[in-house]
């Protein structure tokens, strides 16, 4: 049978295209295959994991359909675009997908799946295949570019399309293959058939060493909710070598999601889990001490190093702009080495332990750990001295995003956020002092190093006194209930019961974030749940952060469909349209956002030091939250949704299903399963 070559860029070799038979998986793999679905919006995820294989099926639908396949080793992934179409294309899958590995034209080793697939529409042209890392099909999504040696011709042998090439530094590489069931290829174009729908079959492969799963036994512990859905995403995220953030677009490391969701899963992880994390942060960290906060693999990094040196070298780079994680990874840590008992039985351990990822010249956990506290006390040192705004820590020069809300808009254009300064640096030197007090690090530190945590008892108690209030908005009555009247009138919604949940007293907040100058963001925000799971507030700062975010949307954050982790209702006009229900931060409901929330309240509700009339407060915001948590049960393991306020009601939206959206919702997201180890309070046992 004749081929075709199709003059897309770039050169295919034909010993890629002579790939052995494709084989099906021994009935061992066949026994622990991992196999579920999450339709959401205009995509359709099928997700499957056995033995070598684990990928992530992506098919969109709409009016710009594609197809894609994520795959967990090496970041890889492979996707097919296809032209605009007046109509709206929709796709079905025909069965589920199936496991296979073959072999490339030179008899190495590629894994991944085929799956059998329909879409009604009348005809499909080709616009574009990508095979490379997953960041390069992020950012084709994104940018529309791709680098250009990444590109891949495709071979037209009868009804099939083929796409195949080895990594840029010739190891095994990516392929897919598109053959036509139902209809016909013509042109470089599927026709559909009598019927109006198109069959295709799709074969996905990446010749990147697998992971090793860590299920089963090995994850969670009967502690674990009986969420499936979670379950499923947790476990196709969860491997050894470090957890995954999310599917299909970030499905490698991150230190941030690494660190939060390990502290939230934490009940219900076993010790084998929670120290996989915490290895993966630790063993990542730079020479200084900071958290990776991205790791670049396989194809990106050669792409890195290719524009950095020339070389084609597969070494991992790690991305250090980001703050957040630097303060993160104390109280995370001190949470499994001092507080939970199983971590403190096997603290000594797993601070001995070395990490072999350094090569030449290992590290130690423990040494990992004291870089990192040393990091924290030297940065914070100058507020200490003079608790000014100048002194506060800031984003990284150049950068308008170093935390988790890290979209341009995220912190409102602010250089000072509130998370870090108010939360997280406190916490990280109240647990550097309880770590260094336990004498777990007395091996790893040098007489400088105790010279320099002795002083971390007090500057964490100067940081609790005067970071926080450099924050504090107050908006008086009257003008708060002009705002939100006219930014309500702005979103079409109806704003009565929120005025009836704002009462008569002066709205107080803590801002987003401080500018440059100091001046406050006044954008009302969730990330007080982080001061609720990891400081003790005082009961008047208790009621004040939780009046704030659990007024009724726009007067504060509830919606019947969750929390928004962001509302612009007392910032300008300009500010107002940047956070909008379209964006990534905007006025959008982040799940795992609503779970530190909710572990924050019922941390909180374990004090004994709390007046009645607090803990009432706490108790019906509890049921509040819950109450819209449950109502948003089906989107939960997504990474974010939005709302559309139809007949006096906020709905879910699929965050990605409007071509409004900047971007679109991994179907699995790490964070958004830590319900698994939250407790709901009675009454929400479901």
């Amino acid at each position: 049978m004749r081929s075709l070559i199709l003059r897309l860029p770039g050169i295919v070799s034909a010993a890629l295209l002579a790939i052995a038979p494709l084989q099906a998986h021994s009935a061992q793999d066949r026994r622990e295959v991992l196999s579920f679905a999450v339709d959401e919006g205009l995509n359709l995820n099928s997700f499957l994991r056995a033995g070598p294989v684990a990928a992530h099926l992506l098919l969109r639908s709409g009016s710009d359909p594609r197809i894609l396949v994520a795959f967990p080793a090496g970041n890889s992934g492979v996707g097919l675009w296809f032209a605009h179409v007046e109509e709206t294309a929709t796709w079905k899958m025909v069965g589920k997908p199936r496991p296979y590995s073959a072999q490339d034209g030179r008899g190495r080793a590629l894994h991944g799946i085929v799956a059998d697939t329909a879409i009604r529409a009348s005809a499909l042209s080709i616009k574009q295949a990508v095979l490379s890392n997953v960041r390069v099909l992020r950012d084709y999504q994104a940018l529309g570019t791709f680098p250009a040696q990444v590109g891949t011709e495709a071979v037209v042998s009868g009804s099939t399309v083929t796409w195949a090439r080895d990594r840029l530094d010739g190891a095994p590489g990516y392929r897919l293959s598109i053959e036509v069931t139902h209809g016909i290829l013509q042109h470089g174009a599927f026709h559909a058939g009598g019927d109006g729908n198109i069959g295709l079959r799709i074969t996905a492969l990446s010749g990147e060493a697998p992971l090793s799963p860590l299920a089963g036994p090995d994850l969670l512990n009967g502690h674990a909710r009986p969420d499936f859905a979670a379950r499923n995403a947790l476990s196709f995220l969860s491997y050894r070598e470090k957890f995954l953030a999310g599917s299909w677009r970030f499905n490698t490391y991150f230190g941030r999601d690494t660190l939060m969701s390990v502290r939230l899963l934490m009940p219900a992880l076993k010790p084998v889990a929670v120290e996989a994390g915490l290895d993966a942060v630790l063993s990542r960290l730079s020479a200084l001490g900071q958290v990776a906060h991205e790791e670049d693999i396989g194809e990106f990094a050669i792409l890195d190093h290719l524009h950095a040196e020339g070389s084609k070298s597969d070494a991992p780079t790690y991305n250090y702009n980001m703050i957040d994680g630097d303060y993160m990874l104390a109280p995370v840590a001190g949470a499994w080495l001092l507080d939970d008992a199983r971590g403190r039985r096997r603290a000594q351990a797993f601070l001995a332990r070395w990490d072999s990822r350094h090569g030449e010249a290992p590290r130690t956990m423990g040494a990992h750990l004291v870089s990192n506290l040393r990091r924290v006390v030297d940065s914070a040192a100058a507020f200490a001295d003079a608790p000014l705004a100048i002194h506060l820590i800031g984003l990284n020069k150049g950068f308008m995003a170093g935390q988790w809300r890290d979209s341009d808009e995220g912190l409102g254009r602010g250089r000072y956020a509130y998370d870090v300064n108010a939360v997280f640096v406190p916490a990280a030197l109240a647990v550097a002092s309880r770590l260094y007090a336990s004498g777990l690090l007395d091996p790893y530190l040098s007489s400088g190093d105790r010279a320099l945590l002795a002083r971390a008892t007090a500057m964490a108690a100067i940081w609790r006194a005067k970071a926080a209030p450099l924050f504090t908005v107050e908006v008086a009555n009257d003008p708060a209930r002009q705002q939100i009247k006219s930014y309500a009138t702005a979103l079409g919604v109806v704003p009565d019961a929120a005025l009836r949940s704002l009462g008569n007293e002066p709205v107080r907040f803590h801002a987003l974030s401080l500018d440059a100058q100091g001046a406050q963001v006044p954008v009302l925000h969730s990330d007080e749940g982080f001061e609720l799971l990891f400081g003790d507030p005082s009961p008047a700062e208790l009621d004040q952060a939780i009046s704030a975010m659990l007024r009724l949307f726009p007067a504060g954050l509830l919606t019947d469909v969750g929390i928004v982790v962001a509302n612009p209702v007392f910032a300008t006009t300009a500010v107002q349209a940047r956070f909008s229900s379209n964006a990534y931060h905007g006025t959008v409901i982040w799940s795992w956002q609503q779970a530190v929330l909710a572990a924050g309240l019922a941390r909180q509700m374990q004090r004994r030091d709390l007046p009645d009339a607090t803990r009432q407060h706490l108790l019906a915001a509890q049921r509040q939250l819950w109450r819209v948590i449950e109502a948003s049960r089906t989107v939960r393991n997504s990474e974010l949704w939005s709302w559309a306020y139809v007949d006096g009601k906020f709905r879910v939206a699929p965050f990605g299903a409007s071509q409004a959206d900047v971007d679109e919702s991994n179907a699995a997201q790490l964070w958004s399963t830590v319900y698994l180890g939250i407790e709901p309070p009675v009454g929400y046992a479901r």
